[in-house]
């Protein structure tokens, strides 16, 4: 009883040991961090740009602001190819773009974006997360002080838009094509010329017959382009680029400043919008498929065996050279390949296998 009156009379019971805390905590300023994001895609365009300027938003909005994020579009701080270097550099903390863009400073990095006969969206994101691929992605990257995450995929893309036919693998000689990444390399083994353009700048050059030809994504992300103004026969499936994946690119030091939280917080906004990315891209593509052929003409094509078996044996020889670069080319060509085996086998036995069925069934076709 004696106790009990003391800590009555002293004021140390339960409420006014919570005010006694309150009241002794210190007010913390509330410091933030600068976080400068330039990217290879045009401001609001559909697909790509919107995804981009959406994780940048999704940032701030995770951490109310205490990232302060600046984000900048294609041209508006460094042109599209010359985001890796801004980043590198330490100018800009984090880029958006497809890591394939860069497969000129080590060919590994084309394997984190997509490659000739590749993997498909759940097939690179099972590699990336548990198959071993994050981290020979932060292998190749650490090599340039920078630190990467998947942060969008728009699934397997179309096969191109041209000016002609191509019934033949001869049909390929001589044409002049934007295709980036190893996909460039098979077309020059089969006789064509690749070009790398960013995306703002391939309209142009189509319609004025610098090239020939060009891939880009999809129905959803070409019915904006306008490329049906300049080519109309639209070729599917796309061999080079099965399940390109985006990515976040931040310069290591930047990366290694943040506290835990802070990285938990943007590798969440990352995850997120790997699947948010996808799904808008599998909605959209199959409308705007509809209005590439119903509203402009739009000739649908499927490349033949004959062509496939080309684009094969020409991605043979490309591997083949890819992997005489360097010991880490080989291991994640080696790890990459081993993932397209086993994950590849799954998915012809169940994904694969069940909409082949459900399809038939339902009487679903192209």
């Amino acid at each position: 009883m004696d106790r009990r009156s003391f800590i009555k009379k002293a004021g140390l019971g339960a409420g006014g040991i919570a005010a006694g805390t309150a009241l002794a905590a210190p007010a913390i300023a509330q410091s933030t961090t600068d976080l400068v994001i330039v990217s290879t895609w045009p401001r609001d365009f559909p697909g790509l740009g919107i995804s981009a300027q959406r994780l940048a938003a999704r940032i701030g909005e995770l951490t109310d602001g205490r990232i302060a994020v600046q984000y900048f579009a294609a041209g508006e701080r460094v042109g599209a190819f010359d985001s890796f270097d801004e980043v590198a550099s330490g100018n800009a903390q984090a880029y958006i773009a497809a890591d394939y863009y860069w497969k000129g400073k080590h060919p590994a990095w084309a394997y984190f974006t997509a490659v000739p006969f590749g993997l498909t969206y759940a097939e690179i994101d099972a590699w990336i997360k548990y198959g071993g691929g994050q981290e020979l992605w932060d292998e190749v990257a650490g090599e340039f002080g920078l630190k990467n995450f998947a942060c969008g995929n728009t699934g397997v893309q179309m096969g191109g838009w041209f000016n002609k036919e191509i019934e033949t693998a001869d049909d390929l000689k001589g044409l002049k094509m934007r295709i980036p990444g190893l996909g460039g390399d098979v077309m020059a083994k089969l006789g064509a010329s690749p070009v790398s353009l960013p995306g703002g700048q391939i309209y142009e050059n189509l319609v004025s017959g610098a090239v020939d030809a060009t891939e880009w994504v999809g129905p959803y992300n070409d019915y904006f382009m306008k490329f049906y103004e300049a080519a109309k026969y639209y070729y599917y499936p796309g061999m080079h680029e099965p399940g390109s994946q985006l990515a976040f690119g931040m310069n290591r030091a930047f990366w290694d400043s943040l506290s835990p939280t802070d990285q938990a917080i943007i590798q969440a906004a990352c995850n997120e919008e790997n699947a948010r990315q996808m799904a808008e891209t599998n909605a959209q593509n199959g409308v705007y498929l509809d209005r590439l052929i119903n509203e402009h003409g739009v000739e649908l094509k499927q490349f033949n065996d004959e062509v496939y078996d080309a684009f094969g044996e020409a991605a043979e020889e490309v591997f083949e050279e890819t992997i005489q670069h360097s010991d880490l080319a080989a291991r994640t060509h080696e790890s990459f390949a081993k993932a397209r085996s086993e994950i590849g086998r799954w998915m012809l036995l169940a994904d694969t296998g069940y909409t082949q069925q459900r399809n038939r069934v339902l009487g679903i076709t192209v």
